[in-house]
């Protein structure tokens, strides 16, 4: 049953905003990320990006503040700068002072933002936050935990590397890599070369413009290439000879644009051509080189090769996985310790992580001054380079040995268990990145975008795990004092 009231008044928000409560709430998740990062530190520290004279810049703050927010709300930049706008509690993490209803910064801001903010400042940020004295209480109070239950950090002893007197290693590094997909659609040789004949047919037209009424305009087969595109993609499996006959097609089509395009310039006194379209051009004609080859050579392989006219810095990364044996995006190499995140390569070039594996400890040695402990990877890490390194410095590898496989005993499969599911909580990070914020696909063109907007997502998971742990260290406290009946004197009754 509903029985209808009519509204005396609404409440009215226009003249004071908190009519209803004048104070933030402390416990909000916003206010307390805001406390987790040091930003003291990070705007004595980067003060300097800004030039001595000139207009005064935005606060410090407010850039990585506003790029934190979209990764973690997984918000476009339009809907980024709308929340902040709105939102007291995204007002107070950047660092207002008060509540406005102004827009703090234009759209376009936030691209500057990714570009002034590179991939290595917002590591060092990420350090900066994991360093922070909260996080220091905070993760210490869950090793508390870890030692007090029956698995040691350090991992199992029945494996163990005899340490080198005098060293004593402590904690576990956990190393994995995978691939970031980049917003591309899916590259055909077919496509690749369509594409490029249309840009190179507008730049015709561009640089034909001065010779309007003097000379006539040379022939592109325009129309017919088109035609010739459109049959082909039409076919839902095309044979081997069929794919082969199209690419040819498309080169004799894409070559000759190229050929009048070097004519036009030569008859032009002054080449004016928009930047975005000279670098596009620059872009076809390696495409152009590298698809040749490939045509002449009867092979599918290029160094170097292009599979984005948009994004030429994307690269084809093999990765054998179920769901894509191939991906195209940036390789990145990523740690954990402590269910703290770092990045420690990226690259848009294919590489062996293996290789990277020394850099990776040393700089872990960097951080916290000593080695770890233990190290889980999985099989391709465990080469005989990383291993003698890990021996001569006392480190501890999962997985079995080299040589010829023997029977392993009850202790080596229960320690073998324990390395694998500890080693599963990187596996975890990845999905936790790709599933619930952006890694799964990178949406920005630009090189040194993805590469801050990517370091960005790993602050973000430290962010969110340390927001985990300063709740469950609430929730710890709220269980001690319950724990206990308390009679009006304040003494203690009993104990559950």
């Amino acid at each position: 049953m509903y029985k209808f009231k009519k509204a005396i008044g609404q409440l009215t928000f226009f003249n004071n905003f908190f009519t209803c409560n004048k104070e933030l709430d402390p416990q909000n998740r916003w206010v307390v990320l805001s406390e987790l990062i040091p930003w003291d530190e990070i705007e004595i520290k980067y003060k300097g990006l800004f030039a001595d004279e000139g207009a005064p810049g935005k606060a410090i703050r407010l850039a990585p503040g506003a790029l934190i927010i979209k990764e973690r709300l997984s918000l476009t930049d339009e809907e980024t700068l709308q929340q902040i706008t709105e939102n007291p509690y995204l007002q107070y993490f950047v660092g207002f002072e008060q509540f406005g209803t102004q827009k703090p910064f234009t759209q376009s801001s936030m691209t500057y933002f990714r570009k002034r903010f590179t991939t290595e400042i917002m590591n060092e940020i990420n350090e900066m936050i994991c360093y922070s004295e909260n996080a220091r209480k905070l993760t210490k109070t869950e090793n508390d935990n870890d030692d007090d239950s029956q698995t040691p950090t350090g991992g199992c002893n029945g494996n163990s590397t005899e340490e080198p007197a005098g060293i004593e290693n402590r904690g576990t590094l956990i190393l994995d890599a995978t691939c970031v997909p980049a917003d591309i659609h899916y590259p055909t040789d077919v496509t690749l070369l369509n594409d490029a004949r249309e840009i190179a047919e507008n730049i015709i037209d561009i640089l034909h413009e001065p010779f309007i009424g003097e000379q006539k305009k040379p022939r592109d087969y325009r129309i017919v290439a088109r035609k010739r595109f459109l049959e082909f993609i039409k076919r839902r499996k095309p044979n081997g000879a069929a794919v082969r006959k199209a690419i040819r097609k498309q080169l004799g089509f894409l070559g000759r644009d190229l050929r009048i395009i070097r004519n036009l310039v030569e008859k032009s006194e002054t080449f004016s051509l928009p930047k975005p379209l000279y670098k596009k051009l620059l872009v076809i004609n390696e495409l152009y080189r590298q698809q040749k080859y490939m045509y002449k050579n009867k092979i599918h392989k290029v160094d170097d090769r292009i599979v984005s006219i948009h994004q030429p810095h994307i690269r084809p990364i093999v990765r054998g996985k179920a769901s894509a044996d191939v991906e195209f995006g940036a390789k990145i190499s990523v740690s954990v310790v402590d269910g703290l995140t770092f990045l420690e390569t990226l690259s848009f070039d294919n590489y062996n992580e293996s290789n990277r594996f020394i850099e990776t400890v040393e700089e872990f040695k960097r951080r916290y001054g000593i080695y770890p402990q233990s190290i889980l990877v999985d099989q391709i890490y465990r080469n005989r380079e990383n291993r003698k390194f890990c021996k001569l410095n006392g480190i501890r590898i999962n997985g079995p040995k080299l040589g010829r496989p023997t029977e392993s005993t009850k202790e080596e499969m229960q320690c073998n268990r324990l390395d694998e599911g500890q080693r599963n909580r990187i596996e975890g990070k990845f999905g936790e990145a790709k599933r619930k914020y952006g890694l799964d696909r990178i949406l920005t063109r630009l090189p040194e975008t993805t590469g801050c907007t990517i370091a960005v997502n790993c602050i973000v998971l430290n962010l969110e795990h340390l927001l985990r742990l300063s709740f469950f260290s609430f929730f710890n406290v709220q269980i001690w004092f319950d724990a206990y009946k308390i009679n009006w004197s304040g003494k203690e009754v009993y104990e559950i």
